[in-house]
């Protein structure tokens, strides 16, 4: 799984014209599932996204984590972050892991970090306008087969 990770002050998603998914403070994750990705790739990006220190504290260092402020996350499925942009101009989306399995991916990743933070989502495989207030920016690229 690939997460993009951006620290925001406010992010919001719509479809169709309306808002689906909407937070203050917190972080904006782009979710992408590639073919192979387990449960354990699940495990490995639940337990560090919402502790990374990347929040700043009274000193202002990154100090804080999502936990520690209080905050929440907006989870968008982005299955382009699967893209191999190597051979050509076009983009290969081979490693995309298939639709249907992709959403079960996606659901039970949204369900396991709602067990930390508040989460807001998108609609899976919907054409959606992300709105992100970047703060800093703060954005960081996380692998799970990295970790």
């Amino acid at each position: 799984m690939i997460a993009v990770v951006q620290r925001v002050n406010s992010s919001w998603v719509e479809v169709d014209g309306k808002i689906v998914g909407k937070i203050g403070r917190g972080i904006n994750i782009l979710l992408g599932v590639v073919k192979g990705d387990t449960d354990e790739d699940i495990d490995k990006l639940v337990k560090k996204i919402p502790y990374l220190r990347i929040f700043e504290d009274e000193n202002g260092k990154m100090n804080l984590s999502l936990v520690d402020i209080g905050g929440e996350a907006l989870v968008i499925s982005q299955f382009t972050l699967a893209g191999n942009v190597k051979k050509g101009r076009r983009p290969s989306f081979d490693d995309a892991e298939e639709p249907e399995k992709a959403k079960q991916m996606y659901q039970k990743f949204v369900e396991r970090l709602s067990e930390t933070v508040p989460v807001q989502t998108g609609i899976f495989a919907a054409h959606m306008k992300v709105f992100i207030e970047n703060d800093g920016p703060v954005t960081f690229i996380i692998d799970s087969r990295k970790l």
